[in-house]
């Protein structure tokens, strides 16, 4: 592997549920109107976090559960568990499965952590959102359609490349994932205009192989 080769994500499982049980709707705060289910689980769980709201824009879906699994996929419970699972609500299975779709296309073609060094084992994730759906806008206080930057990496990498795009860019921070993660990185969404973002990602990126060319740099 060479320093940035794409790290693609794998969808593991899928099911639609077409009809929810009424406690299982309960406890997932479901209003009346949503009465179908998409389950998804990932090896990666930002580019599913990033691909479960690209699905709200493409069918009508939201994101009603969504958590990564301690430790992440190295540490998996079964062979399908990966690192993430998310579920999506919808009024039908064709919504269900439309949102579903998009975000299995979303997560294999768009949205890939990158290797910052020739082993491998040293993985980045400098994406850009050109605008939100109802899920990150939700998690990053935002507006819907507002542009952002989703920035992660190991911990004192992501620490140390979130300040330099904050000053390599016109972006704001909302949210600082701070380390360790549930599986063990850290990270931020910065807002900003489509170009501040992906020039805060650029940022991000050429401070993380930085790091990764010369770790004891003083």
């Amino acid at each position: 592997m060479a320093i940035l080769d794409p790290i693609k994500p794998t969808i593991l499982a899928t099911r639609i549920i077409a009809n929810v049980h009424p406690d299982f709707a309960a406890k997932l705060e479901l209003r009346p109107e949503q009465r179908s289910l998409a389950l998804l689980t990932c090896d990666i769980d930002d580019a599913l976090y990033v691909s479960l709201d690209e699905a709200t824009k493409m069918a009508e879906v939201e994101v009603v559960y969504a958590k990564s699994f301690y430790a992440g996929s190295g540490h998996a419970s079964g062979p399908l568990s990966g690192e993430i699972i998310g579920i999506l609500a919808a009024p039908d299975p064709a919504e269900a499965r439309a949102g579903m779709l998009a975000a299995v296309d979303h997560a294999e073609n768009v949205a890939w952590f990158y290797s910052g060094n020739d082993a491998g084992d040293l993985t980045f994730f400098p994406h850009t959102i050109s605008r939100t759906g109802t899920y990150l806008s939700k998690e990053a206080g935002v507006e819907v359609g507002t542009p952002l930057a989703y920035l992660i990496a190991p911990p004192l990498e992501a620490t140390y490349a979130i300040d330099a795009a904050l000053k390599a860019a016109e972006v704001e921070m909302q949210v600082w994932f701070a380390p360790p993660s549930e599986t063990n990185f850290s990270g931020a969404l910065l807002s900003g205009t489509q170009s501040a973002c992906r020039a805060a990602c650029q940022a991000f990126q050429d401070a993380v192989l930085d790091v990764a060319r010369d770790p004891r740099k003083s």
